[in-house]
């Protein structure tokens, strides 16, 4: 028994809390019928926690030197997570009721029975605040009666109130279907509310240690469900619009009042930070074009997705969210031109993480690869990615460490692949591509490969210089030469800036001569420094 919530037990309460709806997700998706079935607020749900999970694992051991207590660290960590990661109305809502939950406690020494009949409260009170147009017979209506029964046990034993305000919310979800006449036409209770259930008595088992095996109730009579495609809302509208917006309250006002107008299920919800905060909005409208230029009106939107309803009648395993992209580093206009005809985000060479973080953002999609091109600047996506995190944005570094390698990497994208496994194979291909680049030496100095002194051209291998000449086409074909001797199948060239007229050209004509069946590609890269990069592969 836990006589007080603590930093260690909200951690284990989300995790524990995750597992549970993945255990319960098919059930919860199954019982989508408010006003019509759409067979994803499970999947919503999970999604929604997933994130607060990751966020409460990239930090919560950095507890800030003044404001919240460790256990307040841990939820607002976990509210935040979940608000950046939301998905449609059941996530989003959440979100509120696990914010307005943190933001009661944070500053208390100790959560113990009243102190949690509190929160209950407060984040009630968020979920409420949230939704536009509220509606008994949803999760709004179960976490009030967890809240009031919370209230009403008036004790600061926390294990019991925890258990009186569970079954006080498992009672009211038994009763929405005579809330809401949907629900009740299809034989089942609420989703969301159902959702809300699962997590309070992993709340129950975090306290007690004892798991509470908890059926969904059926209500006193059933009929068939309705068939057409919606979570929450009328089903005048065909799209369900969500995005992460950055902008300021006194514009999130007016974004309010202009998505009111164009739809219907609108939840719009912030962190609370000022003067500028993160909101997760979420809207049915018929004109998507409309709501984004709200959006896009009130501050910067990104993480954009839109969900067609007749789609998921057909296929009902989830919400159509942004996908994948992947972000590049690259010095020289003609590289960047490569990597945006592959449909990379491109950013100037020597990023900052900011930078970084900011080109990932901005690409909307939930996962995203990034491509450094530089030893440097791996370390650089490698902390961009960790702040990702924070924004519910999966990303993954592939180590490259020249543009050629990068260009390999996006060659073998494949979107029908899991991510996982696509990265893989991306950093397979980079790393199966030998690079060299070729300069000029601009001072004395002894390498492996004997001294130089400024002017001789140096032909580095994978960083380390191999060859030394005084002719910049002779030492470019003289490289091409030994690196083709351990083999390979095909040769990138990209000229740089200063390249002389003709060099690729030469190059090309030797390879053509020495090396007949290799394949060779050249293009102007524009780089600057390097006359030229080579790849092998």
């Amino acid at each position: 028994m836990l006589d007080t919530l603590d930093a260690a037990a909200v951690r284990r309460w989300c995790a524990s809390g995750l597992a549970a709806l993945k255990r319960h997700q098919g059930e919860i998706d199954q019982l989508n019928v408010y006003p019509v079935p759409d067979g994803d607020t499970g999947t919503n749900l999970v999604l929604t926690l997933t994130s607060a999970q990751q966020a409460l694992a990239m930090d919560l051991d950095t507890l800030p030197d003044s404001g919240p207590t460790a256990h307040g660290h841990a939820l607002r960590l976990m509210a935040q997570g979940a608000l950046l990661g939301a998905r449609g109305n059941s996530g989003v809502i959440l979100s509120q009721i696990l914010r307005g939950f943190a933001d009661e406690v944070a500053g208390v020494s100790a959560v113990r029975g009243r102190e949690l009949a509190a929160a209950l409260r407060s984040g009630t009170a968020a979920a409420y605040t949230a939704v536009s147009r509220p509606v008994e017979g949803t999760v709004l209506t179960v976490v009030a009666a967890a809240a009031a029964a919370a209230e009403g046990a008036d004790s600061d034993d926390l294990p019991a109130v925890a258990g009186v305000a569970a079954r006080a919310a498992a009672e009211a979800l038994a009763r929405t279907p005579e809330q809401l006449p949907a629900l009740a036409r299809a034989g089942v209770v609420d989703a969301g509310g159902r959702g809300l259930c699962v997590l309070l008595d992993a709340l129950v088992e975090v306290l007690t240690g004892e798991r509470t095996a908890r059926p969904a109730p059926a209500p006193r009579s059933a009929r068939p469900a309705a068939t057409v495609a919606r979570e929450t809302g009328s089903d005048e509208y065909a799209y369900e619009v969500q995005f992460l917006l950055d902008a300021r309250a006194e514009a999130v006002t007016g974004l309010r009042q202009a998505l009111d107008a164009l739809g219907d299920s609108l939840v719009v919800v912030g962190d609370g930070r000022e003067p500028e905060g993160t909101w997760n909005v979420h809207v049915h409208v018929n004109d998507v074009g409309a709501a984004v230029e709200a959006g896009v009106a009130a501050g910067r939107p990104y993480r954009i997705s839109v969900t067609r309803f007749a789609d998921q009648s057909e296929s009902p395993s989830g919400p159509v969210v942004a996908g994948r992209a992947a972000v590049v580093v690259a010095t020289g206009g003609g590289i960047a031109d490569l990597f945006a005809a592959e449909g990379a985000t491109v950013v100037p060479g020597n990023p900052s993480t900011g930078e970084l973080l900011d080109a990932v953002r901005s690409t909307g999609a939930a996962r995203v690869v990034v491509l450094p091109n530089d030893a440097n600047t791996e370390a650089v996506a490698s902390a961009a990615a960790r702040e990702a995190h924070r924004y519910g944005i999966k990303v993954s570094v592939v180590p490259t460490r020249s543009p050629v390698q990068a260009l390999a990497a996006l060659a073998v994208r494949d979107g029908d692949r899991r991510f996982e496994d696509d990265v893989i194979a991306m950093a397979e291909a980079a790393g199966a591509c030998r690079y060299a680049e070729v300069c000029h030496a601009s001072r004395e100095a002894l390498t492996v490969a004997g001294p130089c002194r400024p002017g001789d051209v140096l032909a580095l291998v994978e960083g380390e210089v191999h060859l030394i000449g005084t002719d910049l086409t002779d030492t470019c074909a003289a490289v091409v030469d030994r690196m083709l001797g351990g083999g390979g199948e095909m040769v990138t060239l990209l000229a740089g800036v200063d390249a002389p007229a003709g060099l690729t050209d030469a190059v090309r004509a030797h390879v053509a001569r020495r090396w007949p069946f290799v394949e060779v590609h050249a293009y102007p890269g524009g780089q600057p420094f390097y006359p030229l990069l080579v790849g092998i592969e």
